[in-house]
């Protein structure tokens, strides 16, 4: 099984503790060495090499923390905008369920069926017949004026694109002041037509 993306950084970690305890060790011989013992000459080129390798496996821990702090960064800023995104992706679909007036029936079955659920699935978790749950599917293709659950989410995804959810520095952009945020959403059929039907 391949390590999550949570347990890379642990692992990481890990490692570079293990590696900075090493090198704590080495770094404190060669100090000893260098302050109580007499040296001679064979002694001498002994401890440079000692020293280089406790240099070298020091600059490597440098570096690996490094790479560290930026994997932790970036997965803060990859976390952060997965949050804004699906906040904003939750707004989206409100806009359009308020725009088709669908019932609140109608809303639970359409956000089931952007999940990725079947018409069964969708019957089980509101206790529905599969029957009911056709019929309100096809009350909000209709009302979105779509074919089917491919052009659903495609019209709802065109529109979460259509503004940036970060603005260049970095901040999140106000939603209100995303471009298209407050404008009315059209009534007519989108030009995005599934063939698939209901699933």
């Amino acid at each position: 099984m391949a390590p999550t993306t949570t347990q890379q950084p642990r692992t990481l970690a890990l490692a570079i503790l293990a590696q900075i305890l090493s090198a704590g060790y080495f770094v404190g011989d060669v100090i000893y060495d260098l302050l109580t013992e007499e040296w001679t000459a064979p002694e001498e080129a002994d401890l440079i090499p000692e020293a280089l390798i406790t240099l070298t496996l020091v600059l490597a821990i440098f570096f690996q923390v490094r790479y560290l702090r930026m994997l932790l960064q970036r997965k803060t800023a990859l976390e952060r905008q997965v949050s804004i995104a699906a906040g904003e992706l939750h707004q989206v679909m409100q806009r359009h369920f308020e725009a088709w007036a669908l019932t609140p029936a109608e809303s639970d079955v359409a956000l089931f069926t952007l999940k990725g659920l079947t018409i069964p699935e969708i019957a089980g978790h509101r206790g529905s017949a599969e029957g009911t749950v056709k019929s309100q599917l096809n009350a909000i293709y209709r009302k979105a004026g779509v074919s089917g659950r491919g052009a659903l989410l495609s019209l709802l995804i065109e529109d979460l694109m259509r503004a940036p959810l970060l603005t260049g520095t970095g901040a999140i952009a106000p939603v209100q002041s995303l471009p298209g945020a407050d404008r009315p959403l059209p009534s007519e059929p989108h030009p995005a037509k599934s063939h698939a039907g209901l699933t």
